[in-house]
């Protein structure tokens, strides 16, 4: 508010200078001392209506177009908006050391073409190295392998369905209220840098406003998940501003700079994983690995387990596993909120995870008597 206010009284300042200047010419006044009624009846009046108009003028002059240029630098990546400077600096040397030569040709082109040059080539620098930077970036990466001499390990520049690198990870709003990257983060196994775009942070937040009281307790839950993130010590988080102008829906923006960052996406979203491996970008799903850190049980194998509710067939009844995996008990409506002893006789990989068939092993020694018996 002070730096807006500063603004304007500067503004202000500069058209009554203005309007003090115009009516001075108009007058034909060139000091302050020649100055007289006849004059200053023009002159302090075209001052004051000329301080009017600055004063009203100074927000569309001052601050909106810094807003509207603050708010666009905010939508560019830092790579381009670095490229871009760098640019505009190789440019402007080039330009520098043609003024001179151009400067030596014939009015008017002497004076016109030095301008015209720092012109043209701000422009084609800029031009240049915004759409040329990836491949600039890769030049200096060494991709050959070599540093100066230095034998370097030789990495794939570029892997299958595009770019992928593997220091940016972008974080889902899904994943994020689920909770469970905390969990993982906390174990050491993420190295890369946890990148949560400005859009899922206000799309968190409004779900945190909400009137339902489930929205409202889920987008709380993803806020104080990303606050327990940024507490975790060795894990790096940074909050982008990067807001993809092309792009409407979330899921979609979200897949448009990983692609622009060549960065993955976390997520325990099916569709957005769906959508983003057929654009080409690396998915890592929490529901995934979930299912591949499992502990493996195999047909044969006995455990010990709590029936805790009813199956859906006649006599069945369900048990968990330590990890959450499903088991399913036969014979064992009757054991109902007991812990048993039984034998594992099947496993299946289902879409919703692993589900466990197993049989007390009061049953399995029935059937095993009972064998014995007919044989």
């Amino acid at each position: 508010m002070r730096w807006a206010l500063l603004l304007r009284s500067l503004v202000t300042f500069v058209f009554v200078l203005l309007g003090w200047e115009l009516g001075r010419q108009l007058t034909g006044v060139e000091a302050l001392e020649g100055l007289t009624l006849t004059s200053a009846r023009l002159i302090i009046p075209l001052s004051i209506v000329s301080g009017v108009i600055g004063l009203f003028a100074a927000p569309w002059l001052t601050v909106k177009p810094a807003n509207a240029l603050r708010s666009s630098l905010r939508q560019i990546p830092t790579v381009q908006l670095m490229a871009a400077t760098a640019g505009m600096a190789i440019g402007l040397a080039i330009a520098a050391l043609l003024a001179y030569p151009l400067s030596l040709l014939p009015n008017p082109f002497g004076t016109i073409l030095p301008f015209v040059g720092v012109i043209v080539m701000g422009y084609l620098g800029i031009t240049m190295m915004v759409l040329r930077h990836r491949e600039i970036l890769t030049f200096f990466r060494f991709p050959n392998g070599s540093d100066n001499g230095r034998d370097l390990p030789k990495l794939p520049l570029f892997a299958k369905g595009g770019p992928q690198h593997s220091d940016t990870m972008l974080l889902d709003t899904s994943v994020i209220i689920d909770g469970r990257i905390a969990d993982v983060a906390e174990t050491g196994f993420l190295w890369a840098i946890l990148a949560v775009p400005r859009f899922i942070l206000n799309e968190l937040q409004y779900i945190a406003d909400s009137a339902e009281v489930l929205r409202r307790n889920r987008g709380r839950r993803g806020l104080e998940i990303l606050d327990r993130l940024q507490k975790i010590e060795g894990v790096n988080i940074v909050f982008l501003d990067q807001d993809p102008a092309d792009a409407q829906q979330v899921d979609e923006k979200l897949v448009f700079l990983a692609r622009e960052m060549s960065a993955a996406i976390v997520t325990n979203d099916y569709n957005l994983n769906r959508v983003a491996k057929l654009q080409g970008v690396r998915v890592l799903n929490i529901n995934e690995l979930a299912n591949a850190v499992k502990s493996v049980v195999l047909p044969g194998e006995e455990m010990t387990i709590q029936v805790i509710q009813e199956g859906k067939e006649m006599n069945q009844g369900v048990g968990y596993l330590d990890d959450g995996t499903m088991v399913v008990v036969e014979q064992g409506r009757r054991h109902m909120g007991a812990r048993l002893s039984v034998r594992v006789t099947k496993v299946l990989q289902t879409n919703a995870g692993r589900l466990i068939f197993a049989v007390p092993e009061e049953v399995q020694e029935r059937r095993r008597a009972y064998e014995s018996v007919r044989q």
